[in-house]
Parts: structure tokens; sequence; C-alpha cells
């Protein structure tokens, strides 16, 4: 049993999630209680692991001096995770919410370790060649989290599990249009480099030459948002298959988040001028629409999901493009 009592979690992850993830986190005000503290729960543990491998707290730069280990941090997060499917207690509040999502929703250690594999990304510093690459990437850390997520609100056949997925790795390329510049002030790229030479571009462009780049990296942002946009027309299909509340959750966040890229690449080169997110007048009318695109999922056929996504590793049907460089441990 976990050595951290059950209000104790829920307070914890609710506050991670009012601080890491404000957008996320008005959209799962519309799960009933049992399936938000589920949700909540996996958020916490999700945001837990980010920020023991960037040495933070809730998103935030540690002030510590000593210097941080971030092949350390990983193991230890690999170790602590087996543990939690061993059943030891858990004494980490994270850890210990990650333990009973996982046992109450039957979450499979692989996807657990699935996501780990994309902090590993970051820690051995790999490289994005090409588009392939960076959604690899996009799996792992956000197309694995949809995945689990779905599970959590009942979701079990592989083709709603897909669109999950596909919802996951759509936030996910809007982050990364939405967070070039910041990346690049840490030394990270997730931008495939074909695609920054396509755009003139050089690779290792100096933080000082940045501003001079911003008309180059605005297209690039706006190729990316138009990379995304299959994936969330293939996440509406998977709607229907799940709970009228946790529908109308996921229609809102797929709708904040969509419009989170719409923004990227409305403002061009002012894209970076200072981290773009829905107003709440913007959150409001999102959150209408969601509940009329979940009740309309009750009644309308789901689309077919577009044909050359990439495809997650593992059961579920043959896989497409990108799926034989996948990890799945």
């Amino acid at each position: 049993m976990s050595q951290v009592g059950a209000e104790q979690l829920l307070a914890h992850a609710t506050e991670t999630i009012a601080v890491g993830s404000k957008s996320f986190a008005a959209a799962a005000r519309l799960f009933d209680p049992s399936t938000r503290r589920g949700v909540l729960m996996l958020y916490a543990w999700c945001r837990h692991c980010d920020d023991v491998i960037d040495d933070q707290e809730l998103g935030f730069n540690n002030a510590g001096t000593v210097e941080h280990d971030a092949s350390a941090a990983l193991a230890e997060l690999q170790r602590d995770t087996a543990r939690a499917y061993a059943g030891e207690p858990m004494t980490v509040p994270a850890f210990a919410a990650f333990q009973e999502v996982a046992r109450n929703h039957h979450i499979a250690q692989r996807y657990a370790l699935d996501h780990l594999a994309g902090f590993a990304m970051d820690v051995d510093d790999a490289r994005y060649e090409t588009l392939d690459d960076t959604l690899r990437y996009c799996y792992h850390v956000a197309g694995v989290v949809g995945l689990m997520m779905a599970q959590i609100m009942g979701a079990q056949d592989d083709a709603v599990l897909d669109r999950a997925c596909d919802l996951g790795m759509a936030f996910q390329l809007t982050n990364i249009a939405r967070d070039i510049v910041e990346d690049a002030r840490v030394g990270r790229c997730y931008v495939p480099a074909q695609w920054l030479r396509e755009a003139g571009v050089p690779a290792g462009v100096a933080l000082a030459q940045l501003p001079d780049y911003l008309p180059a990296l605005a297209q690039v942002a706006a190729r990316l948002v138009a990379e995304a946009e299959p994936y969330y027309r293939s996440a509406n299909g998977g709607i229907h298959a799940l709970p009228l509340r946790s529908a109308w959750a996921i229609a809102t966040a797929h709708g904040v988040y969509r419009q989170i890229g719409i923004d990227v690449r409305a403002r061009g080169t002012h894209a970076w001028d200072q981290r773009v997110s829905t107003s709440k007048a913007a959150k409001l009318r999102l959150l209408a629409l969601g509940g009329l695109q979940a009740l309309a999922s009750r009644i309308m056929k789901a689309p077919a999901r577009p044909p050359g996504l990439w495809q997650r590793p593992g059961p579920g049907p043959v896989a497409g493009p990108g799926a034989a460089g996948a990890t799945a441990l």
C-alpha cells in the first residue's frame, strides 16, 4: 500500500496541473470525479519525471549549485517506475499517484517505459534529422500519454487508443512550434534539421543570431502547425468512444491546444515575444464548442483515421510511416 494518503495525493496532483498546465487544467474540471482523479494522478507523474530530468520544480528552474546528473536522474526514475509496478510502497507523491492510477486502470508497464524513453532522448541529446525523428519523440513524450489518459477514461480498443495517441502527437507538435525559441535558449531543438536547412537556418545558430532568423523560424513553426492538423482531425474520430463528460473535456482540450497553434502561425515573427496561450474568454468559447462537439459525436459517424499518420509501436493496426524506427521498451 502507498505511504501517501489519498487526499494528499489528490491535493498534490491538483496543485501540479494548476501550475504546470493551465490549458489542460481548465479542461480537466469537466471530468467526472473518479476520472478526474486518475487524469490528475497521471499528469502529476509525467510532470514529476519531466522536472527530475530538467532539474526543475513544476517547470521552473531550481537555484541549486550542485551539478545536475540527468543520466542518474533518469536511472532513478526507471527504478522507481519498476518498484511502483512491483507493488512496493511509494513515498514520493508523484509515484504513489502513478502506482494508484496504473493499478486501477491496468496501464501496461511498457507504456510508462515508453514515456521515460522520451526523457532518455533528451538525456542522450538526440538529434532530429527528419520529420519521422521528430514524430518518434512526440510519441514518447506525448502520444503515449494520450493513450494512457484514454485508458483512464475507459478506452481499451486499439483503434480508439490510436486516436488518443494522435491527439498527444498533435499537442506536442503544437508545443514544439510554440517553444522553438525557448528550446533554443537551453540548447534543444526538436524541429527536423532538414526543415531548418530548407528554411536557411544554419545548424547550431547562436542565440545572438536568433533574431535574424525569426522570419525563417516563423515559416518552420507554421509548417509544424500544419503537420499537426491531420492528427487533430484523427483525434476527433475517437471522441465518440468516450463517456460524455470525458468527451467534453477532451474536445475542449483539443480546441484549446489547436488554437495555440493557430495563434502561433498567425503571429509570425512575433510568436515568441511572449509565450502564446489562450485567454479566459477564448477558453470559455472553446469549452462551449467542445460540449457541442461531444454531443454531436453521440449521433455522427466517426470519420476514418487519415492515411499516412505515424503509427504507434506495439499492438494495433499494421505499422505505418515511422513505426519501424520507434522504440517500444
